[in-house]
């Protein structure tokens, strides 16, 4: 049998995923599997939704938002982080859905200032509904540097596992039936490889890293599992997420200028740059520590969704994402905010390499998952691991 996994190839000849992701396959034409999904998965939705061609199937969905409210007073939930997808999101829904969505933030206390004034200037100029939940930090702080001992890439799963969890808790306590997210494929189109971050969902994971590194055990720090995520909410409890940047004409770029002209919105150098625990762990230690680089996802993303050329791409990845000054800045600031010397922070970037798998994981059971769900269109395809 061929093998069609060219060997000499390093870069795909359409977008800017390479090699560094381990698990790449090209074709004979040195396209790789990212593209090839992508044009056979999400191409023809994409260029509906881009066309207005979607808009009807929107359109149907806001109805069934609001018929399903029953007796909540909020039509949905949505989860606000000041960065450029959840923040168009929420005006989309408020000034052209008609909905009165409840806004969720979670602070894990990485906020920047940028995020805040964000957050705060929607939330003026929508007059809807924000709830604040603060993690507390204690248990934050000791997470983080827990999983920084541990050696794994996935170091930002406090945060986003804290994200999630919250999220599902106040949509059972409002009895809100839809949560909305933010996930699209203008920016997300490429699935994250597996190996570069795990699931960040995967409590045994959590529990695991917990037990080994923590000093003392969480017990403000809110978990939820998959099964509860992907089963009970859904199936029992009739909690349904829905990806409404993914029906409408999405242009990542466009929204940023939009928001700024109408919100005095801050527009970040990069994907997830609001949280700046988020900016350390993708400028810093994913490139400097793994070699992985997550603007290869978002620049190929851009490339297959014709946001992009790929010289662009090739020509900004081919410089660090921040200057020596401003790593030094950042990395300084992270180390005081979790209470250990730079000393410590550099021995974390030499320490041994870990991976998911050598720690408790529920892997077995999101490969299930994934490989149901990589082949069909709309099925959370944005965020999804491979």
């Amino acid at each position: 049998m061929q093998n069609n996994n060219l060997k000499s190839q390093k870069i795909c000849k359409n977008c800017v995923m390479d090699i560094t992701d381990t698990d790449i396959i090209f074709d004979k034409n040195g396209i790789c599997d990212h593209c090839n999904l992508f044009y056979f998965r999400d191409l023809e939705n994409w260029s509906q939704a881009i066309s207005g061609k979607k808009q009807i199937e929107l359109e149907n969905e806001v109805r069934l938002i609001k018929d399903s409210k029953n007796n909540s007073e909020y039509d949905c939930l949505i989860g606000i982080s000041g960065g450029c997808d959840s923040s168009y999101l929420l005006h989309y829904l408020v000034k052209e859905c008609g909905l009165n969505p409840l806004c969720l933030h979670i602070d894990g206390g990485w906020n920047t200032k940028g995020a805040v004034n964000n957050i705060r200037n929607l939330i003026a100029k929508l007059n809807v509904d924000l709830i604040v939940k603060v993690v507390d930090w204690e248990e934050m702080q000791s997470l983080q540097l827990a999983f920084l001992k541990s050696g794994v890439s996935h170091l930002d799963t406090p945060q986003d596992h804290a994200f999630f969890a919250y999220l599902h808790q106040y949509a059972k306590k409002f009895g809100i039936k839809r949560i909305i997210s933010g996930g699209n494929l203008s920016t997300e189109a490429v699935c994250v490889p597996l190996k570069w971050m795990y699931y960040t969902s995967d409590v045994a994971q959590l529990n695991d890293i917990e037990k080994k590194f923590c000093k003392k055990k969480l017990v403000e720090f809110p978990k939820s599992s998959v099964f509860h995520r992907k089963l009970y909410l859904p199936y029992v409890r009739g909690i349904k997420l829905s990806y409404p940047l993914n029906q409408i004409r999405y242009i990542k770029s466009d929204a940023e200028i939009f928001l700024q002209e109408n919100y005095d919105f801050e527009i970040f150098q990069e994907k997830h740059y609001e949280s700046s625990f988020t900016k350390f762990y993708e400028a810093i230690m994913l490139p400097q520590r793994f070699g992985f680089d997550t603007r290869k996802i978002t620049y190929s993303s851009k490339i297959l969704t014709g946001q992009m050329k790929r010289s662009t791409a090739l020509k900004r990845l081919s410089t660090p994402a921040l200057s020596p000054e401003e790593e030094y800045k950042l990395e300084s600031f992270i180390a005081v905010k979790l209470g250990i010397s730079n000393k410590t922070m550099n021995d974390f970037k030499t320490q041994k390499i870990k991976l998911f798998t050598d720690y408790k994981n529920h892997s077995n059971f999101f490969n299930i998952g994934a490989k149901f769900s990589k082949w069909i269109p709309g099925v959370d395809s944005s965020g999804a691991k491979r």
